[in-house]
């Protein structure tokens, strides 16, 4: 089966700059994907190679078996990208702006799929709408709107609701997951990473254009097999010296210790009671993406 997104020691030079350093991906028809790393990782330059905005130095990179370079009108057709700016045309409504992208791509009579693209990302009170009237949340609805009014087969998301409200995110996510549902391969960016946790089969993390991490997101959860224990201690107590070791983040009366396995716990509680420390609320947890994340980061600086 052809992969919706495949890319083979992909490099990016600027000058002194070395943005991406031979990088090897392969995303499969139907995933969910997440692209995750820190600014600078070299995210935005390969999401501009793969939409043809920008050219590689080395390597390949094809959409749907169609490489970007060289059947680059095809390669743009299976993909739809909704880009991190609000970009936009001051001079349409949101419903004309629809009519002329889906032009852009040979569609005709594409009004009922704009209609039903409006409704999914509510909108349709919008349609008529001259979108520099817009709020900013409803700007980045539309340029989700423009991405899709082709019915890409690959649709990249990058930090799509980076500064929107609750209920966008919401109702942005039951429609992208409608569509990976039926069959449409997500590529995802976001610093949410709550967001690529709930929603990626997949994980790849990049840093100074290298891929340091890529794996089934369930595995790298559970790469540390660590626990985490949150622990809201009584306000005028502190954490014992001896489990100062244990200690991954504190907020207030708030500690959150490292657990390896569960008969840490009853050491700790003993350690606790002993030094006369009174607990006032505890709650216990496997590790999350975002700590996995700082965690294989931490580990490439060191290296």
């Amino acid at each position: 089966m052809t992969a919706a997104v495949s890319i083979r020691g992909l490099e990016k030079r600027y000058a002194s700059v070395h943005a991406l350093q031979g990088i090897d991906l392969e995303i499969a028809e139907g995933e969910f994907f997440a692209l995750l790393g820190p600014n600078g990782a070299g995210k935005t330059t390969l999401i501009s190679i793969l939409a043809g905005l920008t050219r590689a130095s080395a390597g390949s990179a094809e959409i749907m078996g169609y490489d970007v370079l060289h059947k680059s009108r095809h390669a743009r057709r299976n993909l739809g990208v909704v880009p991190q700016e609000l970009i936009f045309d001051p001079f349409f409504s949101v419903r004309e702006m629809l009519r002329f992208q889906s032009g852009y791509f040979g569609l005709r009579d594409n009004d009922a799929w704009i209609d039903e693209i409006l409704d999914n990302l509510a909108l349709t009170d919008k349609a008529n709408t001259n979108t520099r009237l817009l709020s900013g949340g409803m700007k980045r609805r539309v340029l989700v709107a423009q991405a899709l009014v082709h019915k890409p087969p690959v649709i990249v998301l990058d930090e799509p609701t980076a500064g929107v409200d609750v209920e966008l995110r919401q109702t942005l996510w039951a429609f992208i997951r409608r569509l990976n549902r039926q069959g449409h391969t997500i590529l995802l960016t976001t610093h949410y990473l709550e967001e690529a946790e709930a929603l990626c089969n997949r994980v790849a993390m990049l840093k100074a254009g290298r891929v340091v991490a890529l794996d089934h997101t369930a595995n790298l959860l559970h790469s540390g097999d660590e626990r985490r224990l949150e622990i809201t201690l009584a306000p005028a107590d502190q954490l014992p010296a001896i489990l100062l070791p244990r200690l991954v983040k504190q907020e207030g009366s708030l500690h959150v210790l490292r657990l390896l396995d569960y008969a840490d716990l009853e050491g700790i509680l003993t350690t606790l009671r002993t030094s006369g420390v009174a607990v006032v609320g505890m709650n216990l947890r496997q590790i999350d993406l975002e700590e996995v994340f700082i965690r294989i980061m931490g580990q490439e600086s060191d290296a």
